[in-house]
């Protein structure tokens, strides 16, 4: 082969070589990019959200885990607060205070509450389950979607917020901490019964910014009254064929015992009481 050819192949490879390199090159760039797109933040959720129809304000309650149900020490425990571990794995909106009544009349264009006279700004109650169930399908429909009734879970969880005491940081409770029957506090000295709702946010909230979580008016969750298991679980949701739906935290008509974060009580879902509101959530 002559030094002219042998050149103008070695050339050639050269070519090719640069060629091999500018693409590999490429690649590795590409790759990198992708990388640094896949580790890039993502947007955070606002510790504070609220709905642009009904102008109701929701906490943003992050993962975590807790002890659901009731030592046996707690005053009062009843037999179906068994104490276990519960894992929540997702983020979730809860209501910063019940539904009020401006609220729920903005979506259903009524207002069916026996204490009418309270105000806008007072909880909605004599609300059945299944008028919840048309209330969220109304309001999923004219806003944005996801909203539904807390797990029973969800609602101790925020309940706690972050404590373990009956009623998350207080072991006490009287009529001047929350809308109870206040001849029937819980390690309290006796105060005054109100005999009918307040105002949302009378009271001071909890440690998450959750108002009326104790007393008021009782708040229906989504879940069906199903035993609770033996051991920890993730993400639990009521569901067997009980006929009742729980509903938890208490109300102005009923004693402080009952306003406990473990304290479980049920209704069937026709039951439309005028102490029986509710509390959103949102995914």
């Amino acid at each position: 082969m002559s030094r002219a050819a042998e050149s103008s192949q070695l050339g050639g490879r050269g070519r090719r070589s640069a060629r091999q390199l500018a693409c590999a090159t490429v690649v590795v760039v590409i790759v990198g990019l992708a990388a640094i797109t896949l580790r890039a933040p993502q947007p955070t959720q606002p510790a504070l959200w609220t709905d642009p129809v009904t102008n109701m304000e929701f906490v943003l309650i992050r993962p975590g885990s807790f002890q659901m149900g009731t030592p046996l020490y707690e005053s009062q425990r009843e037999q179906g607060e068994t104490l276990h571990t519960v894992r929540l794995t997702r983020a979730f909106y809860l209501g910063r205070y019940e539904v009020t009544q401006g609220e729920w009349s903005k979506v259903m264009e009524e207002n069916p509450a026996h204490f009418k006279d309270c105000g806008k700004r007072c909880p909605v109650e004599s609300v059945s389950w299944t008028d919840v169930q048309e209330f969220l399908t109304r309001l999923n429909a004219r806003s944005r979607s996801g909203f539904r009734l807390p797990t029973e879970a969800e609602w101790e969880f925020a309940c706690r917020a972050g404590a373990s005491e009956a009623f998350g940081r207080s072991s006490t409770l009287s009529s001047r901490d929350a809308n109870i029957h206040g001849e029937y506090p819980y390690n309290a000295p006796k105060g005054s019964f109100r005999g009918r709702p307040t105002l949302v946010g009378y009271f001071a909230p909890n440690a998450w910014g959750l108002y009326d979580m104790s007393g008021n008016v009782w708040e229906w969750t989504g879940d069906a009254h199903c035993p609770y298991p033996p051991g920890p679980v993730t993400d639990p949701i009521g569901t067997c064929d009980s006929p009742h739906r729980v509903i938890r935290g208490g109300s102005w008509l009923f004693d402080g015992a009952s306003a406990r974060c473990g304290l479980r009580y049920t209704h069937r879902p026709q039951d439309d009481g005028y102490s029986l509101g509710l509390r959103l959530a949102r995914d």
